[in-house]
């Protein structure tokens, strides 16, 4: 099983990610933003640390709200790999 380093302490399995977003989403998707909205108002939103918000995980159970890039994020878990240019 492998595990993506959110920021902090905070790990969470691959196999209970189904998104990982730029905050940017959030200002230009409607629907992302009442999502957040609806999952913060039933407190299942954390934040890994305070400071910059870069990037959104979505899993199972929660919304982790990430100081670490969502590219950063798509590579530890490996869903993205280098190319040699």
């Amino acid at each position: 099983m492998l595990f993506i380093h959110l920021g902090g302490d905070m790990m969470v399995s691959t196999k209970d990610v189904i998104a990982i977003l730029d905050t940017k989403m959030v200002n230009v998707c409607d629907d992302t933003r009442r999502f957040l909205q609806a999952a913060d108002g039933k407190g299942l939103v954390f934040r890994v640390e305070s400071g910059q918000e870069k990037s959104i995980v979505i899993t199972e159970t929660r919304v982790f709200i990430s100081p670490i890039s969502s590219l950063t994020l798509k590579k530890r878990a490996g869903y993205i790999t280098e190319v040699d240019g």
